[in-house]
C-alpha cells in the first residue's frame, strides 16, 4: 500500500497549521484595536473563506498563482517557482480555507478574557508586547489549542480548493481526500474504504483532542471568574 497520500496530507496540514496559528492570533489580536466601523468590514473579509465553497477559493487561487496569472507568471519567470500542480500548492489552499477557524476561535478567546487584566497591566507600564505574550496567550491557551487542532483537521480533510491547485499526481501531489475520490472513480471501493477508515480514525482523535482543550478552557474561565 502506498502511504504517500497520508504522508503528504499530514505534511501539508502541519505546515498550514503553523501558518494559520501565527496569522490567526495576529489577526485576532490586531482586530481588537480597530475602530468599530472598520472592525466589522475586516472581520467579514477574514471570515469569508469559511462560507465560500472551496472550489471558489480554488478558482481565485488559480487566477492568482497559476502560470497564466500575473503573479504566477512573474514568479515562474523570475525564480522558476511553480505554484500550482506541486505538493506545496496545497498549502496555499488549506491555509486560506482553514484560517477562519483559527481566527474566530482566537478572537473569541481574547474577547472572553477580562479586559480589566489588560487595563491593569497597562497602568503598571507594561508594554503591549509583554501583555500579549505574558498575559493574553497564557490565559487563552486552551482556546488557542482547540482552534489549532480544529484548523489542522480542516486542512487535513480539504479537497475542493486543493484538487484545483494541485490536481492528482500519484507520488507527487496526492492527498487522502484526492486519493479517495480517484479510487472511487476507478471503482476501487476496497482501497477507498481503507483510506476512508484511516481518515475517520485521525478525525476522531483530532475531535477528542479538541473537546479536551475546550473543556480545559471552560474550567480555566470558570476559575478566573471566581
Amino acid at each position: 500500500m502506498d502511504w504517500f497520500p497520508l504522508i503528504n496530507s499530514l505534511r501539508v496540514a502541519a505546515i498550514s497549521t503553523v501558518l494559520i496559528f501565527l496569522l490567526g492570533i495576529w489577526a485576532a489580536n490586531g482586530i481588537t484595536r480597530l475602530p468599530a466601523w472598520l472592525k466589522g468590514a475586516v472581520d467579514t473579509v477574514l471570515t469569508l473563506p469559511l462560507v465560500l465553497p472551496p472550489t471558489v477559493v480554488g478558482f481565485f487561487l488559480l487566477k492568482t498563482i497559476s502560470p497564466k496569472a500575473a503573479l504566477g507568471a512573474f514568479l515562474l519567470d523570475a525564480f522558476n517557482w511553480k505554484l500550482t500542480m506541486t505538493w506545496y500548492s496545497a498549502i496555499f489552499a488549506t491555509t486560506i480555507v482553514a484560517f477562519p477557524l483559527m481566527y474566530r476561535t482566537a478572537r473569541g478567546s481574547f474577547e472572553q478574557l477580562s479586559p480589566e487584566w489588560e487595563a491593569c497591566a497597562a497602568t503598571m507600564g507594561l508594554s503591549r508586547r509583554f501583555i500579549f505574550w505574558r498575559i493574553k496567550l497564557p490565559n487563552c491557551k486552551a482556546g488557542l489549542l482547540a482552534g489549532t487542532v480544529l484548523s489542522f483537521a480542516r486542512a487535513l480533510g480539504e479537497y475542493g480548493a486543493t484538487s484545483m491547485v494541485t490536481g492528482y499526481i500519484p507520488g507527487k501531489t496526492a492527498t487522502v481526500a484526492t486519493t479517495v475520490y480517484q479510487l472511487w472513480r476507478e471503482g476501487n471501493d476496497g482501497l477507498a474504504y481503507t483510506w476512508v477508515l484511516i481518515d475517520l480514525a485521525i478525525s476522531m482523535v483530532v475531535l477528542v483532542a479538541m473537546n479536551m482543550f475546550e473543556k480545559r478552557g471552560g474550567e480555566a474561565r470558570a476559575r478566573s471568574a471566581d
